[in-house]
């Protein structure tokens, strides 16, 4: 449904700026929405590398007559706070 590119995955990877922006435009094309949020990223606690380790997140804003906005972010914590943390950086990243 959010229309990523398979082409993305292989040479970016599911833990990418270029996915979570292909996410949200997938998100924000899909739907009646004006904005979308869109979060890929290893909350832990296995799965991270020495290039993307545990804590990394992209997150992906995008709107209806704006550019997409996607931020890296890496953050500490068990698996429960990196995924709450990450939640409340998307939230408070809407602009109204």
């Amino acid at each position: 449904m959010l229309g990523v590119n398979p082409e993305t995955l292989v040479k970016f990877g599911a833990v990418s700026s270029q996915t979570a922006a292909e996410m949200v435009n997938g998100a924000l094309a899909h739907s009646d929405a004006d904005c979308a949020i869109a979060v890929t990223g290893i909350a832990g606690p296995d799965g991270g590398t020495a290039e993307k380790p545990v804590g990394t997140v992209f997150i992906a804003w995008a709107y209806k007559d704006r550019d997409v906005k996607v931020v890296q972010k890496k953050l500490t914590g068990n698996r429960h706070q990196i995924r709450r943390q990450t939640v409340k950086i998307a939230l408070e990243g809407v602009e109204l």
